[in-house]
């Protein structure tokens, strides 16, 4: 039985360790791994390789991805899912293992409703917006570097005497904003989930500047697209000399944190065993509820996330 694997869409911190476990595990098995480079585009291309131990020597603690990613608007014709469930027939690959979000489950979903396409995703995504698991790959991660950022930031804050807003990934998802701000005690924060009270806070903030307050941390979700707003609120009516970051692609990079290659092992691991069980998974691997198990993609894709209610009740408490 030969099984691949491949990444799609954006990174995430974790992708290494799930492809080397990939690898090993399927070896230990006693059948075939395939690594399928350059995500979609490359299963459309072709670009299916047969696996050896050395491919995935020593890359646990790397970031990104060594068979690299991809989007594709080819992808969206028909002709070319074909093309690519083709290309792994030529390999006799059975099964497909998939790095991806909820984009990439929706593009499996579409061609295994074309072809009898055998395949298990991983939910891999630093914006942690996929529903039905609690985490995904690379979220651990991607949380990390944004704490060492804001801690460093909050130093130089101080200093000054200056507020600071700091723009963080997680597209239309506020989860990166909302744990960012509740554990680096930051005073403002702004995602899509929740109205800003703008001027409750305007209260607070300026009641603690004459109590002693010097400077303010502000985080903003990217999905807001509030970030130049609440600078200028900050400068202007709370009359504090204001800095902007907009962290970015650094999110998305880094060696994958102790917690993130366990999920990745864990993922792995359960989605080679259950396309060794069946010929017709379509399932994705989900950590829900302190356990590891399975849903069907149509529910996947077919539901929204929705930012847990205690966050958001511990995201009001900021002080």
């Amino acid at each position: 039985m030969a099984l691949a694997i491949m990444c799609s869409g954006g990174d995430a911190p974790g992708m290494n360790p799930a492809i080397k476990k990939f690898v090993d595990y399927v070896y230990e098995k006693g059948e075939t791994p395939y690594l399928v480079y350059n995500g979609l585009e490359g299963l459309i291309d072709g670009k299916i390789v047969k696996a050896l131990h050395k491919d995935v020597a020593g890359i646990l603690h790397r970031g990104g991805a060594i068979i690299r990613s991809s989007r594709s608007k080819r992808f969206y014709e028909y002709k070319y899912r074909k093309q690519a469930y083709e290309n792994l027939k030529k390999h006799n690959i059975d099964g497909l293992v998939v790095l991806g979000g909820d984009g990439s489950f929706r593009a499996m979903d579409r061609m295994s409703d074309e072809f009898p396409l055998n395949f298990v995703g991983i939910p891999t995504t630093i914006d942690n917006d996929i529903y039905g698991t609690d985490t995904c790959l690379g979220v651990d991660t991607a949380l990390n570097v944004i704490r060492d950022a804001l801690d460093k930031i909050r130093d130089t804050a101080s200093t000054f005497s200056r507020a600071f807003v700091v723009e963080v990934m997680g597209r239309e998802c506020g989860y990166l904003a909302t744990v960012s701000a509740i554990t680096s005690g930051a005073e403002v924060c702004v995602i899509p989930e929740a109205d800003f009270n703008i001027q409750v806070a305007q209260e607070h903030l300026k009641k603690e500047i004459e109590e002693g307050r010097s400077y303010i941390l502000s985080i903003v979700a990217e999905g807001t697209k509030k970030t130049k707003d609440i600078a200028e609120w900050l400068e202007n009516d709370i009359g504090m000399e204001t800095r902007v970051t907009v962290l970015g692609h650094i999110q998305r990079g880094g060696s994958p944190t102790v917690f993130d290659r366990m999920l990745a092992f864990e993922f792995t691991i359960r989605a080679v065993d259950y396309l060794f069980m069946s010929k017709s998974s379509n399932k994705v691997v989900v950590f829900e509820n302190g356990e590891y198990g399975m849903k069907e993609i149509d529910e996947v894709v077919g539901n929204r996330y929705e930012l847990d209610p205690e966050l958001l009740g511990m995201l009001n408490r900021l002080d």
